[in-house]
């Protein structure tokens, strides 16, 4: 049996007025304001903060719910602010300058990120200078910071793969979000030209995976810190995809339960057609939350304990979500190819539970194809495919 989660129980107070504002999220292509401060207002936001600076330190299953149950109302504020959430969890393993300089002014401040390393840096005295334009920044509309990628020398003719933190004031956002899925997602581009990003703000990929950055370790009693970044950066992708999933089987009832066929008069829902459509999408919609339920209880566990998760470990944390995330939209299309001609339109929910349910299977973390490559290899025992991320 669960424990209580307070978090979700003022979440789901303020859920039917943000599943009001989805359609005005999707025409102004970025999530709303008022969802912001809707959800800053029960402190979601802080979930993953280090207590230090008034955060709250939640376990993985208890956010994950959390953002599972947002994704039914809007996908597209849930995948979103869910990254606004995790990264903070990434930034809690920078050095505690840069937290000082995110959080000891504005304890309130959250960052978006553009991860993959597409930025150029220019070695100087005391750090980068760094320019690029950073594209896929979800959130980015109301975040004070950014994350982003770089490769950078190391010294040794080669190159680390790191991650620089920028303040709002050091780039620009183009509003270039057009897009089919998670259209309200804000998922813009940031433009950077020549900002200079000190040392302390800098950290190795490769270290953060590893328990060797320089904030591994400041929050010895804490229960989320003693992890690796990526499978919490990674968490709501697939809670989103849940989520979707789950509300989809709703609106599939409510939708079928009435509907009558246009030519014939029969009801469409007591055919036997929808009824098993129905009872198969139930059934991979509930093995797809068992399997992600034991995935996140595995990450919380492992990070109680402070044990560092192992190579396999971690490939299996990070397959596991990318096939939970295949099953819900394997759910999702077989109710929608059902829904009937009247599903299709602008405003009916379902098309848009369809669009994002797909966008949730689009990002790199989650390609399932790259993910079964990358468990495969593990289970015969092959060395990673650094090819493979």
């Amino acid at each position: 049996m669960k424990k209580p989660n307070p978090l979700l129980e003022d979440l789901n107070a303020i859920l039917p007025a943000i599943a009001a504002n989805a359609s005005r999220a999707e025409q102004a292509r970025t999530v709303p304001e008022e969802n912001i401060a809707l959800l800053k207002g029960i402190g979601l936001h802080r979930a993953f903060q280090p207590k230090a600076y008034g955060g709250l330190e939640i376990s993985l299953p208890e956010f994950a719910d959390c953002v599972a149950a947002l994704a039914g109302a809007c996908a597209s504020t849930a995948w979103a602010f869910s990254l606004l959430c995790t990264h903070s969890h990434q930034m809690a393993l920078f050095s505690k300058q840069l937290q000082d300089e995110v959080w000891g002014e504005n304890a309130d401040a959250t960052a978006s990120s553009s991860i993959a390393p597409f930025g150029k840096v220019e070695e100087v005295e005391g750090g980068v200078i760094f320019k690029g334009e950073m594209g896929w920044s979800s959130g980015s509309d109301h975040a004070e910071w950014a994350i982003v990628g770089c490769r950078r020398q190391n010294g040794e003719g080669g190159q680390d793969y790191c991650f620089a933190v920028l303040p709002r004031s050091d780039y620009e956002i183009r509003d270039d979000w057009f897009a089919a899925g998670m259209k309200g997602s804000g998922t813009k581009t940031l433009v950077i030209k020549d900002a200079f990003v000190p040392n302390h703000r800098i950290q190795k990929a490769k270290d953060m995976m590893e328990g060797k950055s320089a904030g591994f370790g400041l929050y010895p009693h804490s229960k989320v810190f003693y992890a690796p970044y990526r499978p919490y950066f990674a968490s709501g992708f697939a809670a989103v995809s849940l989520g979707v999933a789950e509300r989809m089987l709703q609106a599939y009832q409510e939708k079928t339960r009435n509907r009558v066929r246009a030519y014939t008069g029969v009801n469409v829902g007591t055919a036997t057609p929808a009824l098993m459509r129905l009872a198969e999408s139930t059934h991979q919609v509930a093995a797809a939350r068992a399997f992600l339920e034991k995935t996140w209880a595995e990450h919380a566990e492992h990070s109680a304990l402070q044990q560092y998760p192992s190579r396999e470990t971690l490939a299996f944390w990070r397959t596991n979500q990318a096939y939970a995330v295949k099953m819900c939209i394997a759910a999702v299309d077989r109710l929608f190819a059902a829904a009937g001609g009247t599903a299709w339109f602008e405003s009916n929910e379902m098309q848009r539970l369809f669009r994002d349910a797909h966008m949730t299977g689009a990002h790199a973390y989650t390609d399932y194809d790259v993910c079964a490559q990358i468990l495969g290899r593990e289970l015969m025992g092959l060395e990673p495919d650094p090819s493979m991320v």
